[in-house]
């Protein structure tokens, strides 16, 4: 008898690891996996309706993986199911782009059994080396942490250990299952005992110490600001930031990346600032604050229109989930949560300042205009005037990105983006994730802006959506090819050129049902009476929209942000 067997014998209540697995993601609020099948996962994915989740099925592993993304954007975290060496290969990008945009994926690749991987066997899927931690390795430098489940006697150490770690850290985690892993044997006693979730406290005398610092500034302060990234979102201080906003008063604008964080129907709402690429009268007033308060910020290029930010460290609070910057005074070891509610709660007479007028009327130069061709400038705040509140909002790198930022978002409003990692035909993924997110909570709606070259790159998931019933409306925005390429170089160059697709005529080849409405809309009436019609507005089945737009036209700030980057790459 082997010492796994008598380990074995001593459980009480024992249970297949992959039942524990599955029922743990469960129980951080995960109801549907995404990924691939394969021949190492296979056995594993049996499990999954006993356990009350659903098989998603993906139509390959990087789309699966920008899905994974999106459903964690609105669900809070997310699991994705690869095979070894070419599946999880495939899923890297995605999950690269989770890791730097602070999302938190749990990642299970299933492996060759144990034994086969000592012996260092010829086997497919490998590099026919014998090395089978070379994946590992990979994944390591993309995931916050990783669980080898070898042994039966930690395996579910580690598993909870994993699924803590990726919801602090809000980022991915790699947990590998061997195949003779599948069934062996853990303690199912300790799922009586929920995951411990919750974010390690600050030290009272140091949290209150940082506290006083900031209130002494935050109340000598003559025209402070708050101002509101995509961190908020990522580490869960958006009620302790809500408040904030609404106890202080003070004009708070967002970064890019920090659309969705801050509800915009409050009054001191401003707007998104972007250095150069803010919106109007935003610039002038966040500069010129002698105090802003940036919680969660990512300062990146495209998330400050080619680091056009003018806000000097001297005038800077930074809160973050590890540490408070007061200036140039850093304290580390302290998470901004805790912080920030003890600065609501004690923060006395604040000097306000009004913010900037934000609202989703046409620009001036769009109001009495005759055309009815559909431009950036006519477009955004119009999306802004039909959007309803918990509307999940999804935009992708390019045209959308940037538009996004000239719309005054209804309350409860969920972004979505990807400005930092920027990996084009990540929104199409991300959308069936969202969507499936969206189904799950009810009575969402789930809107996607792609362009058309970067619906090429993941337009299969658009059979994903269907296959699982799912109904978002996507909107494909028709403009020749790689608009934001040609802005940074390459303007009439054939590399930026596409084929020209019937995108309307694609769900049919993919099985789309009667259900099923697609729409041509090349003038800004057909817009306004697609946006008036009520059938359109609350959809049962997936709506895809071909919206034309000139090829030589985008928002104002994606040029200036491209301009900035061809500068930098000469």
């Amino acid at each position: 008898m082997t010492s796994t067997d008598i380990a074995t014998q001593e459980l009480e209540n024992p249970m297949d690891l992959s039942e524990y697995l599955f029922r743990r993601l469960y129980e951080v609020g995960i109801r549907a996996v995404h990924g691939v099948p394969g021949d190492y996962n296979l056995a594993a994915l049996d499990y999954l309706p006993k356990c009350g989740l659903d098989w998603v099925g993906n139509c390959n592993e990087l789309n699966a993986g920008y899905a994974a993304d999106g459903y964690a954007r609105v669900k809070g975290i997310s699991a994705l199911i690869t095979t070894f060496g070419v599946g999880e290969l495939s899923a890297m990008n995605a999950l690269a782009g989770a890791y730097s945009e602070y999302v938190p994926i749990v990642h299970i690749v299933g492996q060759p059994n144990t034994r086969s991987q000592k012996d260092g066997m010829l086997l497919h899927h490998t590099l026919g080396n014998g090395d089978f931690n070379v994946f590992n390795k990979m994944n390591a430098e993309i995931s916050c942490y990783v669980a080898h489940l070898k042994d039966p006697r930690d395996a579910a150490t580690l598993i909870d250990s994993a699924i803590r770690e990726c919801w602090i850290r809000s980022r991915p985690v790699y947990i590998t299952l061997p195949t003779d892993m599948i069934k062996a044997k853990v303690n199912g006693d300790r799922l009586k005992q929920p995951i411990d979730l919750s974010i390690p406290k600050n030290d009272p005398e140091k949290e209150d110490y940082v506290v006083d610092v900031v209130l002494k500034y935050l109340q000598a302060a003559k025209n402070p600001v708050i101002l509101v990234d995509a961190c908020t979102i990522r580490h869960r201080a958006m009620e302790e930031v809500q408040k904030l906003v609404e106890a202080s008063g003070l004009p708070t604008f967002v970064a890019p990346m920090g659309k969705g964080a801050v509800n915009e129907t409050y009054p001191n709402f401003g707007g998104v600032y972007a250095g150069d690429g803010s919106n109007p009268g935003v610039r002038e007033v966040v500069e010129s604050s002698d105090l802003i308060l940036s919680i969660g910020a990512i300062k990146s290029d495209f998330n400050t229109a080619g680091f056009t930010y003018r806000i000097g460290q001297l005038n800077t609070i930074d809160f973050h989930s590890n540490y408070v910057r007061v200036r140039y005074s850093e304290y580390p070891d302290v998470n901004m949560k805790g912080v920030l509610r003890k600065v609501v709660e004690r923060m006395g007479k604040l000097n306000v300042t009004s913010s900037p007028p934000i609202n989703n009327k046409l620009p001036a130069s769009e109001q009495n205009s005759s055309s009815q061709t559909i431009t950036h400038a006519w477009l955004w705040p119009t999306v802004g005037q039909w959007l309803k509140e918990r509307d999940i909002v999804i935009t992708e790198t390019g045209t959308a990105n940037f538009g996004i930022w000239d719309t005054r978002f209804p309350a409860h409003v969920t972004a979505i983006s990807q400005v930092l990692w920027g990996s084009i035909g990540y929104s199409m993924g991300a959308c069936q994730g969202a969507a499936l997110a969206a189904k799950e909570q009810k009575n969402r709606r789930t809107i996607l802006f792609i362009g058309d070259g970067s619906a090429q790159l993941t337009i299969q998931e658009l059979s994903t959506m269907l296959r699982n019933k799912l109904n978002p409306i996507v909107f494909v925005i028709c403009n020749e090819g790689y608009t934001i390429e040609r802005y940074i170089h390459g303007w009439d160059a054939t590399y930026n050129d596409i084929q020209t697709w019937d995108y309307a005529a694609i769900p049919k080849v993919f099985g789309a049902d009667a259900g099923y409405q697609a729409r041509r809309i090349k003038t800004r009436d057909e817009l306004n009476a697609l946006f008036a019609d009520q059938e359109f507005n609350n959809p049962t089945s997936l709506q895809l929209v071909e919206l034309y737009m000139p090829r030589d036209d985008a928002p104002a700030a994606l040029k200036l942000t491209a301009d900035a980057a061809a500068a930098r790459n000469k």
